[in-house]
């Protein structure tokens, strides 16, 4: 597991000389509150620098901070020097730590305490301080736009679904690590026994609760308007698809393409048959104009042999006789050979024909054209896989009403099970393409990795209450569907797109630890706020306990509702007073 432990920070945007740390891995769900004293009323949230934590742990990690924010303008405007940020965090066997500064210019990486940077008398975009960036990277496994996308979910990046079709590939590659899978060969065989041994655990702890759950289940039994409502017009929708497919099926339409099919043969078959005896008829024409022929040319070459002329009746001399009976024996030989080439031509024809017999009765069809019985056909089809799929969608409240009826089902189900089994399988399939290089396809990668990432934005969209259907295509491209209506981000209401947003948050993070390592840390920024309704705020907070119980992960959730100290365990206090911004935490 990659653990971020702690944070200092000194002279880093609102905080000032007075260092202040933040322990990060607090074992609990954190609640950020903001109080500007500066602003001279009790109350006051804005500006307490609240998004300066995720700023600087983002800044210590990849040496900018989330927002558009110019690197010399992270120091204190009022002290304008002496700007460190140090974060520690640990992975495997080994502790880091990052500190990075601004005027002087300071970048120190260190592993188990020992200082691995190179100079920082290195320009920050080239040379060794860009290798020492890179290794910082290689150890976290995540790049800038991960980072935001997973562990500092906030309202100031570009929701993915908004993102370019390019830029949203790109970043799919970037999580599923297209690039690098070479290097986790060995890390997978390690995840898989670790994997292994989580699920022998995880079958111990859904034996001991089975009576529980299934004593839980026995006692929901009532359904709510919304979801009666759901049901009959899933009802309706499969009837009506059903109705059509009757419909449509009223017409044998395999027997009217296999009939348009043995028309076109027959048709066929009469234009050539209709050919061939014109060609036929004209054949034996020649042939008998070329047999008259011979016959008179033989007659007149008798003639001619007795010195007489044929045309004439006149004797001939010595030599014209010769040129009249050369020319006659010529003339006849030239006839016979086209005489024999058009009989072979007519017993040609004479076998095409016989190969093609006698015609059977012209088959009539239902449609015009095969096209339309094609077209036909697709209706069918098209109609079956709409009935399947609405067959297939599941009540989108029943999770709903079961998490608003009784909290304690969630502790016995088979998520955590079916999730390992899931992530094993998982592992084992990249390891083969892994281990074996003429499996290693892109294509392969990306289609067994979209099954994964489907299902846990399925469980989290469930979880959340959203009653769409939310799918990644093969291309990348995100379908987004409600009732088997299309939709598009757009068509949101904004506490939909939160809900929505952070759904495909955590179903990345899921994929990322999937093929990385888990992350302890987690924060949330004013997302929750953003425009979600009550039910959304619980099945949120209901998600993240659950993160946290199940996973330990340790969540900060950033917001500006106080009624929320009621359901965590910590708060953290951002106060800024005489434009300083100082963190204290205390147990609610």
């Amino acid at each position: 597991m990659l653990k971020i432990k702690s944070i200092t920070l000194k002279n880093f945007m609102s905080v000032g000389a007075v260092t202040q740390g933040v322990t990060l891995d607090s074992d609990s769900i954190t609640l950020v509150l903001g109080n500007n004293i500066d602003l001279g009323s009790e109350g006051a949230r804005n500006g307490t620098g609240k998004t300066t934590l995720i700023n600087a742990i983002s800044y210590a990690l990849f040496g900018a901070a989330i927002t558009n924010i110019k690197r010399d303008n992270l120091i204190n405007k009022t002290n304008s020097r002496d700007m460190v940020v140090s974060l520690s965090f640990a992975k495997g066997n080994h502790s880091y730590k990052i500190e990075r500064g601004r005027k002087p210019n300071k970048f120190k990486f260190y592993v188990d305490d020992n200082d691995v940077s190179e100079s920082t008398s290195v320009d920050e975009a080239q040379g060794e301080i860009r290798h020492t960036q890179e290794r910082i990277e290689d150890i976290i496994k995540m790049s800038p736009i991960i980072f935001k996308h997973i562990l500092a979910l906030n309202t100031y990046t570009e929701p993915f679904l908004n993102m370019r079709a390019q830029d949203q590939r790109e970043f799919i590659e970037d999580l599923l690590g297209i690039t690098e899978l070479s290097k986790k060969a060995e890390v997978l065989k390690d995840e898989i026994k670790n994997t292994k041994e989580l699920i022998v655990k995880e079958e111990y702890n859904v034996k001991s609760v089975q009576d529980a759950n299934e004593k839980i289940q026995a006692q929901i039994s009532k359904i709510t308007s919304r979801s009666k409502k759901w049901d009959a017009d899933h009802e309706q929708n499969i009837n009506d698809f059903k109705t059509i497919i009757h419909e449509l099926d009223s017409i044998d339409i395999t027997d009217d393409i296999q009939k348009h099919k043995e028309l076109e043969i027959h048709n066929t078959k009469t234009n050539n048959l209709r050919r061939y005896k014109r060609e036929l008829l004209q054949l034996e024409t020649h042939q008998k104009n070329y047999i008259a022929s011979i016959e008179s040319d033989g007659a007149n070459l008798d003639t001619a042999k007795n010195h007489q002329c044929y045309a004439c009746g006149q004797d001939l001399h010595d030599q014209q006789h010769d040129v009249i009976i050369e020319n006659l024996t010529n003339k006849i030989k030239d006839t016979n050979i086209h005489l024999h080439e058009t009989e072979r031509a007519i017993n040609k024809i004479q076998s095409k024909t016989n190969e093609i017999g006698e015609l059977n009765v012209m088959p009539t069809t239902f449609y015009d054209s095969i096209e339309s019985a094609y077209k036909h056909q697709q209706s069918i089809t098209s109609a079956s896989t709409e009935l399947e799929k609405e067959i297939g969608l599941a009540n989108p409240y029943i999770e709903q009403i079961h998490e608003l009826t009784s909290t304690g089902l969630q502790q016995v189900s088979y998520d955590m099970y079916n999730q390992y089994i899931d992530l094993k399988n998982h592992q084992e399939f990249l390891l083969k393409l892994l281990i074996n290089k003429d499996s290693f396809i892109r294509k392969g990668i990306i289609d067994q990795n979209l099954l994964y990432l489907n299902a846990r934005l399925d469980y989290y969209l469930t979880k959340m209450g959203l009653p769409h259907e939310v799918k990644f295509l093969n291309d990348l491209s995100v379908e987004i569907t409600e009732i088997g209506r299309d939709l598009d981000f757009d068509n949101l209401s904004r506490g939909e797109k939160n809900r929505l947003i952070l759904s495909l948050s955590w179903a990345f993070r899921d994929i990322f630890e999937s093929l990385n390592s888990p992350i302890n840390l987690m924060f949330i920024d004013e997302l929750i706020d953003n425009g979600t309704d009550t039910i959304g705020v619980e099945a949120a907070i209901a998600v993240l306990k659950k993160m946290h119980r199940d996973r330990d992960k340790q969540i900060f959730l950033i917001s500006h509702r106080e009624e929320l100290m009621g359901r965590v365990s910590n708060v953290l206090n951002v106060v800024k007073e005489n434009g300083f911004t100082t963190f204290s935490k205390e147990t609610t």
